[in-house]
């Protein structure tokens, strides 16, 4: 718009004028002050062109920034999730392995008992052999009964009393009450059984 105005003037100018020096001299101070508009303008257009570039690339810059903020949370949840849910897998595997191998061990042992004709021993028997030996025929602590070869219903009888709190041989009773208190009725028949055998 200021180009063409300035170029209209230029024009007039020339129009108005004779031809001559003076004209020469009009001309040439319209052109120069046509030329330096335009340099303004430019410069100008110019100038702001390169402010709107920088302004995007700024914006560009803080939005790839909170995409790749917002990335890495969600990266990191998925991944603590998976952590999470590999852990689940792990100790529900190994719970049962653990398990699997407990039944084998049973299994063998039972194999073994009937080709053998020795009775099996139960896992509850596990925490009795530290005082009363593998085989049961060692006197705890140098003051209980020997277990091995025991009736079994007097057996269950004295451990239910062991575990009731209301047996108390040879000043055992405390320790026999916590060595006892997690076994299960079934448990207690299966060491009974076990017991009475050997």
């Amino acid at each position: 718009m200021k180009k063409l105005t300035l170029l209209s003037l230029v024009a007039a100018t020339l129009l108005f004028t004779a031809c001559g020096e003076k004209t020469k001299e009009a001309a040439g101070d319209v052109a120069n002050k046509v030329t330096e508009a335009v340099k303004a303008d430019t410069a100008s257009a110019v100038e702001s062109t390169k402010q709107a570039a920088a302004d995007a690339v700024e914006a560009t810059k803080v939005k790839a920034a909170e995409l790749a903020a917002a990335a890495k949370v969600e990266a990191d949840k998925m991944a603590e999730a998976a952590a999470q849910k590999a852990a689940e897998v792990k100790a529900a595997t190994e719970a049962k392995a653990t398990e699997a191998a407990q039944a084998l061990k049973e299994r063998a042992a039972a194999a073994t008992a009937a080709v053998t004709g020795a009775p099996v021993e139960p896992a509850a028997y596990a925490k009795c052999k530290g005082c009363h030996g593998a085989d049961g025929k060692t006197k705890a602590l140098g003051k209980s009964a020997v277990l091995a070869g025991q009736d079994k219903a007097a057996f269950i009888e004295a451990i239910n009393g062991y575990k009731a709190g209301t047996r108390n041989v040879a000043g055992m009773g405390m320790l026999m009450k916590g060595q006892v208190a997690a076994m299960s009725d079934a448990d207690i028949e299966a060491v009974a059984e076990y017991l009475s055998q050997k």
